[in-house]
């Protein structure tokens, strides 16, 4: 007996129905669907990965790889021996025509090839340039005609997709239904035996409305599936418009990567993804991520020796500018892109536990449908007479019996379970768009909504990026920005702007109406304001140096530097960063007179006194410092970076975003703790995090230390710590690693290439759309287009919904799922007929479905939402509440619709010729609107007010106006195809009020109190869905004896 349990339990259990948020192994995710139990597998399995795609494309990734190199040295070879220059550049002849001096086919021989001796033949990357009627200093002339010739010689940068589906897929999808293809046989049986038996007047209508319903079914679930996945498409392109800096015209603008065309230069920077082929014209310490199209895993160094740059690699450091000299189908990248742009979804957490809900339920169904057909049959063949004489009637009623118990099958499994996840993350996924969130994988939805803790960064998210110098220190004296000039010498000067205008990746430029134009990260745009408010031209200082070498800017060195070479030939090298690290580089200062002075412990104390006073008045701090060299460093050589000059300390002020005060306070609320994590200097920190709510009484802790902490150091500080400054990407993945081990559900922001360890590693990776690069949005789960801490709040808030309205729907559903199958099967039991018909419980099962998941999947987030605690890693999904809820209305209906078949005629004082259709149309009407009620019920689970909101979701109203109105239509004028008949006024308010008092019963099961969740394992188990099975069905046996 107690292997036999086991054994039971082990085909019940549903741990195979758990799966990761991210990362799930291709092996996880084959065992689920194994274990799962589906009528139409194309439509329930749609919105999952396809396995077998999966690793098809996955083999077709890695052959790809290896034949790019082969192809690769297939060119090189070719060039060199056969292929000269002259041959190469002899321009196709649409090329020629249109005035090119070079047709594609030539480029890709140079780039893909990597063939250097053919670019050499051609004159470098300056002749190939000229060849493509472009400058590499001031790029194509951009304007319409230009744009259409390149386009049409060379391509667009856009790939070959495959097309979407039609609604015809959908439709004939929603038509694999195994049981809807056995009503459908059904109905073709009943008409060829009704026609004959009974004439064309009657012997039509069964066949034929078993035909029409399912008609409904299948059209009302493919326009359904279609509108899906238009959202999807439209999301999917909202989640490829990547924006580029190029130089057109001569002058520096974004555009799309899809509106590059080739002879376009374009300005390359760490954490950027190389949008198509091309040449480095010019740049520093360029280290590029070739993996993804090599396979090479260490980064390569681009510079004029290797000059060749591939679509699809990511810049690891450094910046450059590029000749583009490849787009779309002529690159590697595009190829690869059409290969692999077949659908792959994956699915989420929830969807596959409510696949194991849905298979459990299902045999269940399939149990009961089975009884209640052999049911039938016996008592039929009891009740006959001559059991050796059958007739045509005698068929008609045996497929009757089967149509009924394959109706049953399709009551009882619910198939909407699952696609009601994609429904609801579908709209919410479009709805969080227009509040500034681009999701871009399906599970951050739901996981969001069971988020604990918030690891946020300060600069954007905080605070508005929206950055000024408003205070300098500058060779000795203290001053506002309109001050700053006033006792400061020209040689003090002079190094100040040649350290803000030569040291920084941004640029400015004439506006159409002269005014600067900035471009840059918002520090550096600050920064250059702050050099022309001093009195400073860009164009100017940069004309009179030559900038020999580049140590770019990272978050992890938080400082980066120069060597320049003067027009007098003199050598300086400038940095510029983080206050306390480019400080501690100093040994002397610049007074105002430009004299030179040590840096003794007096004066060390009043620079960090000055970096204190500006830090505590929430000013991020920027210290700039230089060094005379004899000579440039040698081209592997560091810049030196020991016994500099501090020229200047500035404080930059970058305001607190509206409302994040209150977007903490609410985070708060719910339970969710916020810590900030930056890599500013702790005074500023903590002035900000005061400033905001971040910091009450907790621990504030900087980057180097955590560092130094042991394993138990941080289990017992991290649950206390509230601000980390001074941090490192690594400390941030750390901090991450560590929270997720003390089972908290993680969201996480980044916005830097060094994040994506850190973004990867959290439950939900949050990038800035804004200040992030490719590469942080690559590895992200959403995109923050704002970078809003109050967006992070609403996505929050969104998941809630999600996870909040699946459970209402599972409450709905469940419900409807257990009268229908309890009420046909007691009835064929006591009575030997089903009360309710195929085409009725086909309608049902419409409504409970499709329509219940659009009522109730699209209900928008309140901010009651955020004063409930957090689900966590282990929530249950399927609580008591639930359950309790579950009970109360199945048991309430049974009871009621059980009192109609037996005592109804009495009751409702039905007699004559029709009494016995009238009863059973009052039980199928009945039973529809105790499921509207039920629907309205859904929506609050525990509170009282069901009403509440209503008339924010006009998809609720809609639907609920549709089932009643289709439910008038079915009973009043199709009652031959539905097997019912007209009601009067009475009985059609008896039918209405039954249903209205189910609201009342609602209210009394919300006053009895049960412990909110199912137990602390984290998992949907098939024991606790069998016991609220057999506590339902104890309470009837119960009731009827």
């Amino acid at each position: 007996m107690a292997t036999e349990s086991s054994s039971l339990s082990r085909a019940l259990s549903f741990e195979r129905f758990n799966i990761p948020s991210k990362r799930a192994s291709l092996e996880l995710l084959e065992e689920w669907r194994h274990a799962t139990f589906a009528l139409n597998a194309a439509r329930r399995f749609r919105y999952t990965a396809n396995i077998k795609k999966r690793r098809r494309l996955e083999e077709q990734k890695r052959k790809f790889k290896v034949g790019s190199l082969a192809t690769r040295a297939a060119l090189r070879f070719i060039g060199a021996g056969a292929i000269s220059a002259a041959t190469i550049s002899a321009s196709g002849e649409k090329a020629s025509k249109l005035g090119f001096d070079i047709s594609p086919e030539g480029l890709v021989a140079i780039v893909e090839g990597r063939n250097f001796s053919v670019l050499n033949e051609h004159g470098g990357v300056e002749r190939i340039a000229a060849k493509l009627k472009t400058s590499v200093i001031n790029g194509i002339d951009g304007d319409e005609m230009d744009l259409l010739k390149r386009q049409a010689v060379f391509g667009n940068n856009t790939h070959t997709e495959k097309p979407p589906k039609g609604i015809g897929t959908f439709i004939w999808e929603a038509m694999q239904d195994l049981t809807l293809g056995i009503l459908a046989v059904c109905a073709l049986v009943s008409l060829a035996v009704g026609i004959p038996t009974e004439g064309w007047r009657q012997g039509w209508y069964d066949g034929a409305g078993i035909g029409l319903s399912i008609l409904l079914v299948v059209f009302v679930t493919a326009m359904s599936d279609y509108q899906q996945s238009l959202q999807f498409r439209a999301l999917d392109k909202e989640k490829r418009k990547i924006f580029v800096q190029v130089i057109r015209g001569s002058r520096r603008q974004k555009v799309s990567i899809f509106n590059l065309v080739v002879g376009d230069v374009i300005h390359l920077s760490i954490g950027d993804q190389v949008p198509a082929d091309g040449l480095f014209i010019s740049g520093y310490s360029l280290l590029v991520d070739e993996s993804s199209m090599t396979g090479e895993s260490d980064p390569q160094e681009i510079d004029s020796k290797k000059p060749f740059l591939l679509s699809g690699t990511k810049v690891q450091d450094g910046y450059a500018t590029m000749l583009v000299t490849g787009v779309g189908m002529n690159t590697e990248w595009g190829h690869l892109m059409a290969a692999l742009s077949e659908d792959t979804n994956d699915e989420t957490p929830l969807q596959v536990k409510l696949n194991g809900v849905a298979s459990f339920i299902g045999r269940v169904g399939v149990c009961f449908a089975v009884l209640t057909f052999l049911v039938l049959m016996v008592r039929y063949l009891i009740q006959k007479d001559d059991l050796q004489n059958w007739s045509g009637i005698d068929l008609k009623n045996i497929v009757s019996f089967f149509a009924i118990a394959v109706t049953i099958v399709v009551v009882a499994v619910p198939e909407g379970l699952p696609l009601a996840v994609t429904l609801t993350l579908a709209y919410a996924m479009q709805k969080m768009m227009a509040d500034k969130a681009l999701v871009r994988h399906l599970s951050a939805c739901e996981t969001m909504g069971s988020a604990t803790c918030i690891c946020s960064d300060k600069t954007g998210t905080l605070t508005t990026n929206e950055m000024s110098v408003v205070k300098s220190w500058i060779g000795g004296l203290f001053s506002k920005v309109d001050e700053a000039k006033t006792g400061v010498s020209k040689e003090t000067l002079d190094l100040l702007l040649q350290g803000l205008f030569l040291n920084t990746s941004g640029d400015v430029s004439e506006g159409a109406d002269n005014k600067p134009i900035y471009l840059g990260t918002a520090t550096e745009t600050a920064v250059l304001k702050f050099g022309v408010a001093l009195g400073g031209s860009f164009k100017d200082v940069r004309l009179k140096s030559k900038v020999l070498k580049v140590e770019p800017f990272n978050s992890a060195k938080k400082r980066m530097g120069i060597v320049t070479r003067l027009s007098d030939g003199s050598f300086h090298a400038h940095w510029k960063g983080a206050s306390e690290i480019v400080l501690d580089m100093c040994d002397r200062i610049l007074d105002e007179n430009g004299n030179v002075v040590l840096i003794d412990k007096n004066m060390q104390q009043e620079l960090k006194g000055i970096i204190k006073t500006f830090a505590d008045e929430a000013l991020r701090t920027l210290c700039l410092a230089f060094k005379d060299l004899n000579q440039a460093p040698f081209l592997n050589d560091p810049i030196p970076d020991r016994g500099c000059i501090c020229v200047a300390i500035i404080g930059i002020k970058d305001p607190l975003r509206p409302g994040v005060k209150d977007a903490v306070q609410l985070c708060f609320s719910a339970g969710i703790r916020v810590r900030m994590v930056t890599g500013d200097n702790v005074n500023t920190a903590i002035a900000i995090a005061r400033e905001c709510g971040i910091l009450t009484d907790g621990e504030v802790i900087e980057g180097p230390d955590f560092r130094q902490l042991s394993l138990e150091e941080l289990k017992t500080r991290i649950p206390r710590l509230q601000v980390m400054a001074r941090s490192s990407p690594t400390d941030k993945h750390i901090l991450v690693q560590q929270l997720r081990a003390m089972e908290e559900v993680v969201a996480v922001t980044g916005d830097g290439t060094n994040d994506a360890p850190a973004l990867h590693e959290a439950d939900i990776g949050l990038a800035m759309g804004i200040a992030g690069t490719e590469v942080a949005k690559e590895s992200a789960d959403v995109v923050i287009l704002d970078d809003n801490f109050s967006t992070i709040v609403n996505v929050a808030k969104w998941g809630r919904s999600v996870y909040t309205n699946i459970q209402k729907f599972v409450q709905f559903q469940l419900t409807v799922n257990m009268v229908a199958l309890v009420l046909n099967f007691t009835s064929a039991c006591i009575t030997g007929t089903a009360p309710l018909t195929a085409v009725q419980l086909l309608w049902v099962n419409l409504i409970m479905d499709t329509l219940g998941a659009l009522a109730l999947a699209t209900e928008p987030p309140y901010d009651d939402l955020m004063k409930l605690p957090p689900v966590g890693r282990h929530g249950n999904f399927i609580t008591y509440v639930m359950w309790r809820n579950i009970g109360a209305q199945a048991i309430y209906q049974l009871i009621v619709l059980g009192v109609l078949q037996y005592k109804g005629k009495e009751v409702l004082q039905l007699t004559g010729d029709r009494a016995d259709q009238v009863l059973d149309t009052m039980i199928f009407n009945s039973f529809v609107f105790c499921q509207v009620f039920n629907e309205l019920n859904a929506r609050e689970m525990e509170k009282l007010n069901v009403f509440r909101h209503t008339l924010n979701n006009w998809v609720f109203i809609a639907v609920i106006s549709f089932t009643v109105f289709f439910q008038v239509v079915l009973v009043e004028f199709l009652g031959k195809l539905a097997n019912t008949t007209p009601l009067d006024m009475r009985q059609w308010a008896v039918s209405v009020l039954i249903g209205f008092f189910g609201l009342f019963i609602a209210v009394v099961a919300k006053l009895i109190p049960v412990p909110s969740s199912l137990s602390q394992s984290g998992t949907v188990d098939s024991q606790s869905i069998a016991n609220g099975y057999q506590l339902i069905s104890d309470e009837l046996l119960k009731k009827r004896k």
